[in-house]
């Protein structure tokens, strides 16, 4: 079992940044790929970052986000970040830290392919 709670969200302005946390529990953190998945009012979740547990630190970045979130990892801390920069009023929504072992790009994606999820925090970006 692995438990995920995530902090970090907050109010803040466009143009501003916000660093999202996600503490596991459990000692397996390492062989878990962390992704982190966005959930705004009357939309489905849709994928924003993962690092990937094969992979030696890769990562991979929905097109969205690309050049403004960074997504890490700190396996001796069992925890993994989200480094937010020049928000948007569209990147508003309850942002899910999840993990699991997809196999391919395309599994990374999809919320099907996750055991475990935390209960969400709220970034909310102003105009």
């Amino acid at each position: 079992q692995v438990q995920l709670v995530e902090s970090g969200g907050g109010l803040v302005q466009a143009g501003g940044s916000l660093r999202l946390a996600c503490a596991a529990s459990g000692r397996t953190f390492s062989v878990y790929t962390i992704s982190w998945f966005r959930q705004a009012p009357g939309k489905e979740r849709e994928f924003v970052a993962a690092t990937i547990h094969w992979s030696g630190g890769y990562t991979y970045s929905a097109d969205s986000v690309k050049g403004r979130f960074t997504i890490s990892r700190d396996n001796a801390k069992n925890t993994a970040y989200l480094q937010m920069n020049s928000l948007k009023p569209e990147d508003t929504a309850v942002y899910y830290c999840a993990a699991g072992r997809p196999i391919t790009t395309a599994q990374v994606m999809s919320v099907m392919n996750y055991d475990y999820w935390g209960q969400g925090t709220q970034v909310t970006v102003s105009s």
